[in-house]
């Protein structure tokens, strides 16, 4: 029945003298989208509008499940296109059109005829009277309910006509790469690809790094890291995952420092860390899962001594969120069976049994002093090691 789709957007569409900037990344990122999606596909942009059309067979499901997962589509209405024709045989292409795509027609309806070529013969009151009017007469059995219908079907007249009655939601946001681009620190839990997927969401292009302490954790922990990668590349594109061996820093931070302030110590030289590769593949900030009190690591206290290390802004887009609100979207973005794998990763290895929830900074960078005889060799060593690996969407 259906071959071609418009593409809503939303936000995009309040932009100003910028606007096809957005458009056109839309364009790109659709086609990226449906690059490896069964069926050959023209992607268009025209008056305020764009189009995605098929060409010979396609797989309609696959098609929408990818188009639902690029940034910057509000909605994707299935539609048909029709050449310029009179009321009168428009009326019977609506007919023919409700008849096929509505086999139980025992529904309410209203019609929503839009007009953009003036110079069509009646305007939109009379088509939205003439249309309804064709359809109760050749369906009797429907109702119109003009406030709250179960079927809306919309008549667009421009240089051509176009059908559609459904909008299957997409999620919103702005394209990928109209907000450069920023490095998530990902791990194999619920919280940082949903924080990835947040911050993508807003057109920021992301790259990852994940820590990595063999043989504390498990080259199937590491799949699991990458598994997660691939899911939200599905959304942001390719991504690049930098995976960093941190055992050797751990183990000396677990012989130099106090127990208690392990996580925070360990977790300052991830960030800077992660800001060095950021830095190093031009990214304008660092993306972490974090959640106010979460854990002992999360606390205020504890996440402003981990900024301290930083000069990149971090973003933290999971800040205020308790923890039902990201399952829900971890579920939503499919991530979620992945991440509760039982696979430890290099942070639950060596919590302490009783971390400190309100570090301060001066002790902090006093019990630090103690690791200055060998760890920013063990850092070079670590980013001189890393392994980049490039997870491409399926």
């Amino acid at each position: 029945m259906f071959s071609s789709f418009m593409i809503k957007y939303a936000e995009i569409g309040v932009k100003g003298k910028n606007r096809y900037i957005f458009e056109d990344a839309l364009v790109h990122q659709i086609k990226l989208g449906l690059k490896n999606c069964p069926g050959t596909f023209k992607v268009t942009k025209t008056q305020g509008r764009i189009f995605v059309d098929t060409e010979g067979e396609f797989d309609y499901d696959e098609t929408i499940a990818r188009l639902k997962r690029v940034f910057g589509v509000w909605g994707i209405c299935p539609m048909v296109r029709l050449e310029d024709m009179d009321p009168d045989s428009l009326c019977e292409e609506a007919v023919k059109y409700f008849g096929a795509v509505y086999p139980d027609r025992n529904k309410t309806f209203k019609v929503n005829a839009r007009r953009s070529r003036k110079s069509y013969s009646i305007d939109s009151m009379e088509l939205n009277a003439k249309v309804g009017e064709a359809l109760l007469k050749a369906y009797p059995e429907l109702k119109v309910d003009v406030h709250n219908p179960e079927i809306a079907l919309t008549v667009e007249v421009r240089e051509q006509i176009f059908l559609y009655s459904e909008i299957i939601p997409g999620p919103g946001g702005l394209p990928i790469g109209t907000n450069g681009k920023a490095m998530l620190l990902l791990s194999g839990g619920i919280d940082s690809p949903v924080a990835g997927w947040m911050i993508a969401k807003r057109g920021v292009k992301i790259d990852a790094v994940y820590f990595h302490a063999p043989p504390y954790t498990s080259e199937r922990a590491k799949q699991k890291v990458v598994d997660l990668a691939k899911y939200v590349s599905r959304y942001t594109g390719p991504i690049n995952l930098h995976v960093i061996n941190f055992t050797d820093i751990q183990l000396y931070i677990y012989e130099q420092c106090p127990h208690d302030e392990l996580t925070i110590i360990m977790r300052r030289y991830m960030m800077r860390i992660a800001e060095t590769i950021a830095k190093e593949n031009e990214c304008q900030g660092l993306i972490t899962g974090e959640s106010i009190g979460q854990v002992a690591s999360q606390t205020t206290h504890s996440l402003l001594v981990t900024n301290d290390v930083c000069e990149l802004p971090v973003f933290r887009p999971l800040i205020g969120f308790d923890k039902e609100d990201i399952v829900t979207i971890s579920k939503k973005i499919d991530t979620y069976e992945t991440s509760v794998l039982p696979y430890e990763d290099c942070c639950t290895i060596f919590v302490a049994k009783h971390p400190v929830t309100k570090p301060l900074l001066s002790a902090i960078k006093r019990h630090e002093e103690s690791l200055s005889e060998k760890i920013d060799e063990m850092v070079k060593t670590a980013l001189d090691t890393r392994e980049i690996i490039e997870v491409m969407p399926d």
